[in-house]
């Protein structure tokens, strides 16, 4: 996932652009069959695709970018293709960090690690710590994650808190909550890209995304390119978000 240098220009003119894009990255398998390959081709291709995304939020100055790597149920996958997966996303930490680190992107993983191999852990640590001073872009990667197991770990992280008298669980309310989730620090995704053809969020960020616009796309992963997320974008732009509420009405039907 590694971009090339990027150098900042200025983005196309558009209304409304996020300022946090969260995407499940869905169709290798299906890429590579389409071309008689093994599944694991379609993992490797799949990479190109997250540096054209990494690239495509740099140009733009997209702050936040969440990518869904690794569902925790993806480890009932044949054991021949998690252990592709596990293999490629070690060489990928061991080959890629140093261009992320120049772009100056932030890496973080995401999910309940500690199923992971050591080797791969210690890598996740060592790219974290080492672009953690990085604002560019906060690039996201949801590893062995489930939006129902981030969930669960707030409300046991909160139960924690009001054990120890840091909380009054009579006080608890959505806000409070809010501080015990993954990504708390950041904002919450504006659009959720899904490709490759489904129209389910795959138990991915369900907290996080109470209020993100939706776009699916048939393109299948590792075919997702600049001209791909542009016409995401663009399709985000003509979107009206109210979040729940009744749009104000124009100046003139008011003055009316």
């Amino acid at each position: 996932m590694t971009p090339r240098e990027v150098v900042s220009h200025p983005p196309p003119l558009r209304e409304s652009v996020p300022h946090h894009i969260a995407i499940v990255m869905d169709g290798n398998g299906r890429w590579a069959r389409r071309r008689a390959q093994p599944r694991s081709l379609g993992h490797r291709a799949g990479q190109k695709a997250v540096r054209a995304i990494v690239e495509y939020c740099l140009r733009n100055r997209i702050p936040v970018l969440t990518l869904f790597a690794f569902s925790s149920e993806n480890w009932k996958r044949p054991d021949a293709e998690v252990g592709a997966l596990m293999d490629l996303f070690l060489k990928a930490l061991d080959k890629e960090i140093d261009e992320l680190h120049k772009n100056e992107v932030r890496v973080c993983f995401i999910g309940e690690l500690s199923a992971f191999p050591d080797p791969i852990r210690t890598r996740m640590q060592v790219a974290t710590t080492r672009t953690a001073g990085n604002q560019r872009l906060a690039l996201n990667v949801c590893v062995n994650y489930g939006g129902r197991w981030d969930i669960a770990t707030a409300a046991r992280l909160a139960a924690e808190a009001a054990l120890r008298g840091e909380l009054d669980a009579a006080m608890l309310d959505e806000r409070t909550l809010a501080r015990y989730f993954c990504l708390a620090d950041l904002p919450p995704p504006d659009l959720l890209i899904r490709t490759g053809g489904e129209h389910r969020i795959s138990n991915f960020l369900l907290w996080q995304l109470a209020y993100a616009e939706l776009y699916f796309t048939d393109t299948l992963w590792p075919d997702m390119d600049a001209a791909q997320f542009d016409l995401a974008l663009d399709d985000y732009a003509r979107r009206e978000r109210r979040f729940g509420c009744v749009p104000a009405a124009p100046a003139a039907a008011r003055a009316g």
